[in-house]
C-alpha cells in the first residue's frame, strides 16, 4: 500500500528531507513542491492528506510525490519550475504572484474581512472563481486557496491604538501592499523571510510582526515580543496552483476526480485550520504569554488608519473585486 514517506537525505548524501510515495511503474506522477516542514504546519499537512487521498483513490493511475522544505524549489523559483513541467502542483504565498496578476493583493489588504468564514465565502463564490483563473493567460491555475488563519499582531511594547504602532519596524512578507499598510500606521516595514522571524525580533533587528496564532506559537515570537493584539486585520492563505498544461492535458474523468479529492482536502484543511491557531492561542496563554482583544471601537480605529491602503491598490485589483469581497462579510 502506497503512503507518502519521509526520508532523510543525511542518510544518503545531504541533511535535507524529502517526502516520497512509492508509486508503481506506470502511474503518472505528480509532483508536490512546498517550503513547510513535512507534518505540523496547515500547508504540509494539507499536502499529504491530499497525497494519501490521491494515492489511495486514485491507485494504479496516478501517484503524488511530496516534497517538503523546499527541497524541490522554493517559493520564488516553483511558478517557473511549473511552467517548465519540472513541478505539477505547488502552494506559494500569495504575494509569490506578484509577477504574473496583481489582483491576488486583495487578500493582503488590511481589515477587508471580518473572519475566515468571509475569507471562505468569498473564494467559494463566482467572483472567486473569476479571480482565481486570473492567471490563467500566464499558462497556470489556481485551484484551490488553502488557509494558515487570520493575523494578528505583536511587538516589543502593547498595541492597542493605531499610534502604538507609530515609529516601529514590522517585519513583513515581500508584499507591496503589506509594506503600505505598516506605513499607514507610520512604522516602517522591514522584508525578513521567516525563517529569519524570531531572531529580527530577539536581537531587536524588528520590533513587530504579524501572523496566525499557529505560526506565532510554533515559532515562540511571543517569547520576545510584549504581547500579541488580536486584531484579525488580515488573511494568511496559499495557493494552491498547477499549470493550464497539465491540468487542461489531464482526461476530464482523471481531472474531475482530482479536482474533488482536492476540494475535499481544502474543506478539510479550513477545519484544522480553526482549530489549530484556537489550540495556538491557548496554548500561547498556558505559557504566560499575553493577548489583548480589541474592542470593536479600537479596532475600528485600526481599520480607518489603513483605510488608504484600499485606495492605493484598488487600481491593480479592481473595485468591482474588492466590493464582492466586502458582501462576503454579510
Amino acid at each position: 500500500m502506497k503512503k507518502t514517506l519521509l526520508m532523510s537525505v543525511a542518510a544518503l548524501v545531504a541533511s535535507t528531507s524529502m517526502a516520497y510515495a512509492s508509486c508503481d511503474s506506470g502511474e503518472q506522477v505528480i509532483k508536490f513542491s512546498h517550503v513547510v516542514a513535512d507534518t505540523g504546519h496547515p500547508k504540509g499537512d494539507a499536502a499529504n492528506a491530499f497525497a494519501d487521498a490521491v494515492n489511495s483513490q486514485m491507485q494504479g493511475r496516478f501517484c503524488v510525490e511530496v516534497y517538503p522544505n523546499s527541497t524541490l524549489y522554493d517559493d520564488n523559483k516553483v511558478l517557473e519550475a511549473m511552467l517548465l513541467g519540472d513541478v505539477h502542483l505547488a502552494a506559494p504565498s500569495l504575494s509569490k504572484f506578484e509577477k504574473y496578476t496583481k489582483k491576488f493583493r486583495i487578500f493582503d489588504l488590511p481589515f477587508l474581512f471580518n473572519d475566515a468564514d468571509a475569507v471562505y465565502r468569498f473564494q467559494d463564490s463566482a467572483d472567486g472563481a473569476k479571480l482565481a483563473k486570473s492567471i490563467e493567460s500566464k499558462g497556470l491555475l489556481m485551484l484551490s486557496y488553502w488557509p494558515n488563519g487570520m493575523k494578528q499582531i505583536s511587538a516589543n511594547r502593547p498595541l492597542v491604538k493605531p499610534s502604538d504602532a507609530a515609529g516601529l519596524k514590522f517585519r513583513i512578507m515581500t508584499s507591496d501592499v503589506l509594506e503600505a499598510q505598516f506605513k499607514a500606521l507610520d512604522a516602517s516595514p522591514q522584508k525578513l523571510s521567516f525563517k529569519e522571524v524570531y531572531g529580527g525580533l530577539q536581537t531587536g533587528v524588528v520590533d513587530g510582526q504579524e501572523n496566525t496564532y499557529s505560526n506565532i506559537y510554533s515559532k515562540k515570537f511571543f517569547e520576545v515580543q510584549d504581547g500579541v493584539t488580536e486584531s484579525n486585520h488580515g488573511i494568511l492563505t496559499y495557493g494552491v496552483v498547477t499549470s493550464a498544461e497539465f491540468w487542461n492535458g489531464l482526461a476530464d474523468a482523471d481531472r474531475n476526480e482530482l479536482a474533488a479529492i482536492l476540494a475535499a482536502t481544502t474543506q478539510d484543511a479550513r477545519g484544522k485550520a480553526a482549530a489549530k491557531n484556537a489550540a495556538a492561542k491557548q496554548n500561547i496563554i498556558d505559557a504566560g504569554g499575553s493577548i489583548r482583544i480589541l474592542t470593536d471601537a479600537e479596532r475600528g480605529l485600526w481599520a480607518n488608519a489603513m483605510q488608504p491602503v484600499w485606495d492605493q491598490f484598488a487600481g491593480d485589483i479592481g473595485a468591482e473585486t474588492i466590493a464582492a469581497a466586502k458582501k462576503a462579510n454579510m
